[in-house]
């Protein structure tokens, strides 16, 4: 031993004699462990640092000589060859570190309640996680550069080289430990293979250290290397989850926000030339996914070719086909990163990764991803799941993501590996599952349809209208692209099929944005089958997307014309009705409210020749709204009565949903007369009904624009409070909500904030 160690062993060791205190009453009082103030008195720990003396002076309750003697034996007592600085290490690339606040705050907490008072307790253990290029590493660095006040004892990085083929054993990476900490080599061949676990653990409890371990492989080799007792912290990074570890926090890291990779990127290229384009440096950040390695990748790049402008890279980057390949800045090489991952995964899971690529949306379900693998459903979804703990894919409410240039990555390896019939056979049963179940989910709200048949044998849960309901919102861009494909492939009658299945279900989605494309396509299906009816309901519900979703009420005439021409040619009446219906609509919107009327009484004569309940009902409706926006109130109220009594008359031959609708409407209505006749308690209470209906219905739209008219009525009254309560109402409805009525509420919300 060093004559130092013995010098502060020695004098430890008369100091507690003199208290009369046992290394047990010592431990207790101090905080330090037993072993620990054995090693020191025997010499063979180097002398500890100021707080574990602080803490032995504080256990021994010494006078301000004694301390001060102590500490000066402490001080002269570390070898030269021992210092906390020399286990600290930062591998280079976090200077530029950028974002993720929120983590490091959490770290500093942890690393705080983990050190408090320098009293003994339970380490920390933060499991780090995340898709490959998401920065663990980078985030794990700069965590242990910050954090290097809260564990003056030191710091060590591990690598676990956890991708490679044969990973360091646990073993060995312990006696790498406890090298760092300079254990003596006759404690290590004391101790031997087997008591070399329990040396490392009472190394780490006797020391604040943190231990960072980098790239763990998996649980079963970080488990050993967890120690049990002290006041360390432990940060592992992994890109899998490491999910069977227990007592851990977890950190599971994504892409950086557009403004983060932006930032992140001006570091790299330079503040002048990220100044010069900023709309290119956006778009090199979106091309890059915001993933922070292809950021660096990018950044690299630029910062080595200065002819480059950010628009060139960015042109480039646009490109799919391309864009893998320009992610390549010398040895980096984004793609490389994934393909480790890729090459840990089972084969059952590298198929279904790669096919995971078909799936046109950012997010599918495990129904369809058993679908993409002919799998059963349980086995697909045990499937997702090692994906998603590999760090491959991203998983939030039972959706799966790929980010997207894992996507891209997938299609590589799809296109290598593949055939091409095997990918359009799979592509192909996916979009007719996805159209399949778009029609069963879309007659829910059909009259003479509703609940799927007995005999249906699907493996989504549509035992409900809501369940259907959002299934056909959450799935749409899916069936959306499906229904283009079958469009582009002349598969005519499915397209009419599910265009006719949303027909009704499109009132409770007005404004996804998509419904002149669903029904515009259904149009040219119709006439490329050339069948009159078909082309005449085509266009009608054609007309309708035009007038309501985009405001074309001219386009929308136009459709609407043609759809009595093509009604008129099939002789059917039903048909020529709505087209009536839609024409009285336009003109109702143009302000031609005498030639509104006359179509819809030719509407209404027609629907009842056919018996069309739900045609006269809106046709009633129809005609009250276009009395009520000419200016006649008292006949408006009247007529919304009087449809009102017609729709109780009608009672369970009106389908219940779009009773619902009407009934919804007719409230409203009669509130918009009652607030121009200022009958203002009576309309408040008609709206309160209408937004209450639109409710129950699951017609989240109008809800919210229902919400809106509530909340201006009472301001109007005088109402406010029960007003601001009507605006955060609809705000509470979040993305589904009207966009507009959103946008509306906070204004006015903002504007009820300001003083008067």
């Amino acid at each position: 031993m060093s004559e130092g160690r013995g010098a502060f062993g020695a004098a430890l060791r008369e100091l507690r004699l003199a208290a009369s205190l046992t290394l047990e009453g010592l431990a207790e009082a101090s905080g330090v462990s037993v072993r620990g103030i054995g090693d020191l008195e025997r010499g063979r720990r180097a002398a500890p640092q100021r707080r574990t003396v602080a803490a032995l002076a504080d256990g021994l309750r010494l006078n301000e000589a004694e301390r001060e003697r102590l500490l000066a034996v402490a001080r002269s007592g570390r070898s030269a060859g021992y210092d906390p600085a020399g286990v600290r290490t930062f591998p280079r690339g976090i200077d530029d570190f950028v974002g993720r606040e929120r983590e490091l705050a959490e770290l500093v907490a942890l690393a705080r309640d983990t050190t408090q008072d320098g009293s003994a307790g339970h380490p920390a253990t933060v499991a780090v996680s995340g898709p490959p290029g998401t920065g663990k590493t980078t985030l794990a660095l700069h965590a242990a550069r910050n954090l290097a006040d809260h564990f003056p004892d030191g710091q060590l990085v591990l690598d676990l080289r956890g991708m490679d083929d044969e990973p360091p054993a646990s073993d060995e990476l312990m006696l790498s430990v406890l090298k760092a900490f300079q254990v003596a080599d006759r404690d290590l061949a004391k101790a031997g293979p087997q008591g070399r676990p329990g040396l490392y653990r009472q190394t780490l409890a006797d020391r604040r250290v943190l231990l960072v371990l980098d790239n763990a492989r998996d649980e079963a080799q970080v488990r050993p290397l967890l120690p049990s007792a002290g006041t360390g912290m432990v940060v592992v990074t992994s890109r899998r989850m490491l999910t069977g570890l227990e007592s851990v926090h977890r950190l599971q890291l994504g892409e950086l926000s557009p403004a983060e990779a932006a930032a992140f990127l001006t570091t790299l290229v330079g503040e002048e030339r990220a100044a010069a384009d900023p709309a290119a440096l956006a778009d090199v950040a979106y091309r890059c996914g915001h993933l922070p390695l292809a950021l660096r990748v990018a950044g690299n790049w630029l910062a080595t070719r200065t002819g480059w402008s950010l628009r060139r890279l960015a042109d480039r980057l646009a490109h799919d086909e391309r864009r893998l390949d320009a992610l390549a800045a010398g040895d980096l090489r984004v793609s490389a990163a994934f393909d480790l991952s890729y090459r840990q995964l089972t084969p059952t899971a590298a198929r279904l990764f790669r096919r995971l690529s078909l799936v046109p949306g950012a997010d599918t379900s495990a129904p369809a991803a058993a679908r993409l693998t002919g799998q059963r459903l349980y086995d697909a979804e045990d499937t997702l799941e090692e994906l998603v703990e590999v760090g491959l894919l991203g998983t939030d409410l039972e959706r799966y993501r790929l980010h997207d240039l894992v996507c891209l990555f997938a299609r590589t390896r799809l296109a290598a590996e593949e055939s091409a019939e095997d990918i359009h056979r799979a592509r192909a049963d996916l979009y007719r599952w996805l159209l399949e179940t778009t029609v069963v989910a879309g007659r829910w709200f059909e009259p003479g349809h509703g609940a799927p048949p007995a005999d249906w044998q699907g493996t989504v849960d549509l035992s409900s209208a809501d369940k259907a309901l959002q299934w056909l919102k959450t799935e749409g861009t899916n069936w959306l692209a499906a229904l283009h494909a079958a469009a582009a492939a002349g598969e005519h009658a499915r397209v009419v099929e599910v265009a006719e299945a949303l027909h009704w279900f499109s009132d409770h989605w007005i404004f996804w944005g998509h419904w002149p494309e669903v029904f515009g396509a259904a149009v040219r299906a119709a006439r490329a089958l050339d069948d009159p009816l078909l082309e005449a309901t085509q266009l009608n519900y054609h007309a309708w997307a035009l007038l309501l979703c985009e405001g074309r009420f001219h386009d929308s005439l136009e459709r609407s014309a043609e759809a009595l021409a093509a009604a008129e040619r099939a002789g059917d009446v039903t048909q020529e009705a709505w087209a009536h219906f839609y024409s009285a609509w336009g003109l109702r919107k143009l302000k031609e409210y005498a030639a509104a009327v006359d179509h819809l009484e030719r509407a209404g004569r027609l629907f009842e020749a056919a018996g069309d309940l739900h045609g006269s009902l809106n046709a009633q409706h129809g005609h009250a709204l276009t009395l009520s926006e000419a200016g006649q109130v008292e006949a408006a109220l009247a007529t919304f009565r009087s449809t009102l009594e017609f729709l109780d008359a009608a009672g369970d031959r009106i389908a219940p949903n779009i009773g619902d609708f009407v009934r919804s409407g007719l409230h409203s209505g009669i509130a918009h007369g009652l607030t121009q006749l200022e009958k203002w308690e009576d309309a408040v209470e008609q709206r309160r009904i209408a937004a209450d209906l639109w409710r129950d219905a699951g017609n989240t739209t109008q809800e919210s624009s229902e919400l809106v008219r509530l909340g201006r009525l009472l301001l109007s009254a005088g109402q406010e409070a029960p007003a601001r309560e009507a605006f955060a109402r609809c705000l509470a409805l979040g993305p589904d909500a009207a966009p507009q009525a959103l946008t509306d509420s906070r204004r006015h919300l903002a504007e009820m904030a300001q003083p008067q």
